[in-house]
């Protein structure tokens, strides 16, 4: 085998008790492009999926054994765009195991935390032998290209991070893919190569409120891009680290803004492969799905038109600035998609704009909301408290919108400063204290380190976070709702999460 993709587990230090039933289990959507792309080119790749699976350490060094790669690559992302920094912490665990074990292959990271800080963590962390500093697709193929992969004398590889004589040393950027290659050179996913009895999505699992809160429905599930990045830049997240183009020794996500597309014609093959696969619990993981109708116009008509469209229950991030039109809604719920996921972020709006890139004032947030909820289609709104500006009346009038919204779907975080992010290096500038370890980014985790703002703890923060959690899902409006839309066994899955305490140090 040429190369073994580990997708890394930690949902323990990420979710707390939340892992073991509540949150989703998603399928490693980036070893499954990479699997794809490199043999696509006649490579002979494999994957282990370490969360889906439940390996242990030892399972994974059998596996290694078993499987010979020539190069063992770990794709440290997360159920989210933000989440590859907390992911980190397993996944050292595990290449130091690895190292400590005699397995001498090669090792090598990419993922949104070594492409954020690459000099940071090649020096932190000795079980890496070299990490990715963008995307990889053909920085990997560099690598895979040679006879012999020797740790010690990688020059002239584009798009990658090493040590030359115990130095860290970024090569010259390798390009990303371009818009023009997307289908030749990421040509979809390697769903065969997910361990499985029946069916390769089996192991994976959708989040509670995407099938209206039903856990019998949660799998198989699937997610997939129809585009990679965001035209925005907003300062707390990092989503276009993907497009790093330079060796800054702390990558900005907001410095790199531009989006790429796969051909809706190309995307609709990966719909049809998942439907034969009997799979129709799917999320669309792009960020900005609905912003170019030039893509997905095309891509929910010929949706529309799939005999399997009524099984669909779809899910679909969008701003709350573009999903104003009626007849865009209508099209959207045609194809399938069920839910829209939409960063309000906060109730107030001087708080909003000073974060967010692109125009976003004129939206009357109420009417919007409304709008999706008459064309049938469920809210997942998101939220985020401590955001700069944020005081604990401002954040008093953001949960009281979101009651007022009344979603189906709720979800909040405490503003973190995501290494790729601006505010990550807007807190280095400042001298802002930063997490120390990774466990420490988790939204969830029992040592978040959240930020602070002027007139808030970070602690005072992440109280009114959990607390909101809890009074808006106990909140007697949003449970008649889930009730007479639902049902009442819905209403106890609800009541039953809300037992689950996070525990905060």
């Amino acid at each position: 085998m040429d190369v073994l993709f580990i997708s890394p587990g930690n949902n323990k230090a990420i979710y707390q008790e939340l892992a073991t039933k509540y949150a989703a289990i998603e399928p490693p959507t980036w070893s499954l492009l990479l699997a794809q792309s490199c043999r696509s080119v006649g490579y002979e790749v494999g994957i282990c999926d370490v969360n889906a699976e439940q390996l242990s350490a030892d399972q994974v060094h059998r596996r290694i054994l078993r499987d010979n790669p020539r190069l063992i690559c770990f794709v440290v992302y997360g159920q989210n765009v933000n989440a590859g920094t907390v992911n980190m912490s397993g996944s050292v665990y595990l290449s130091t195991y690895l190292k400590e074990n005699n397995i001498n292959i090669p090792i090598c990271y990419i993922g949104s935390h070594v492409q954020a800080l690459p000099h940071n963590t090649l020096k932190d962390e000795d079980s890496i032998d070299f990490v990715f500093t963008n995307e990889g697709v053909y920085a990997l193929r560099n690598i895979l290209s040679l006879s012999e992969i020797d740790i010690n004398n990688l020059d002239g590889i584009k798009g990658i991070g090493w040590r030359k004589n115990g130095k860290v040393v970024l090569n010259s950027p390798e390009i990303i893919v371009p818009r023009e290659r997307m289908d030749e050179d990421l040509p979809g996913y390697a769903w065969d190569l997910l361990p499985y009895k029946e069916n390769p999505l089996d192991l994976y699992r959708a989040p509670m409120w995407h099938v209206e809160y039903d856990e019998s429905k949660r799998t198989p599930y699937a997610a997939i891009q129809t585009s990679l990045g965001c035209q925005f830049g907003c300062e707390f997240c990092m989503i276009n680290i993907l497009n790093r183009n330079n060796n800054d020794e702390i990558g900005v996500a907001s410095n790199y803004s531009f989006m790429r597309h796969w051909s809706p014609e190309f995307i609709i093959k990966e719909f049809d492969k998942l439907a034969a696969l009997g799979v129709f619990t799917i999320k669309i993981t792009d960020e900005l799905f609905l912003f170019n109708k030039k893509y997905y116009k095309p891509l929910c008509e010929t949706l529309s038109k799939r005999p399997y469209v009524n099984k669909l229950t779809m899910w679909a991030y969008s701003r709350i600035d573009t999903v104003r039109d009626p007849e865009l809604l209508s099209l959207v719920r045609s194809a399938g998609i069920k839910w829209l996921a939409l960063g309000i972020e906060s109730g107030d709006k001087t708080v909003r704009l000073e974060v967010s890139k692109g125009k976003f004032e004129d939206v009357d947030i109420k009417k919007v909301v409304r709008q999706v909820h008459d064309a049938d289609i469920n809210v997942m709104a998101n939220y985020i408290f401590g955001l700069p500006g944020d005081t604990q009346e401002s954040m008093t009038n953001t949960l009281q919108l979101s009651k007022d919204l009344c979603t189906l779907g709720w979800n909040a975080y405490a503003a973190m400063a995501l290494p790729g992010s601006k505010l990550y290096k807007d807190a280095l500038i400042k001298g802002i204290p930063l997490p120390e370890k990774y466990e420490e980014f988790s939204f969830h985790g029992i040592n978040t380190k959240n930020l602070p703002t002027k007139n808030c703890t970070a602690r005072e923060i992440l109280e009114f976070r959990d607390k909101a959690f809890i009074e808006y899902h106990t909140n007697p409006t949003f449970l008649d709702l889930i009730k007479n839309r639902l049902g009442s066994e819905q209403v106890d899955n609800i009541k039953e999460m809300c037992k689950v305490r996070l525990e905060r140090l």
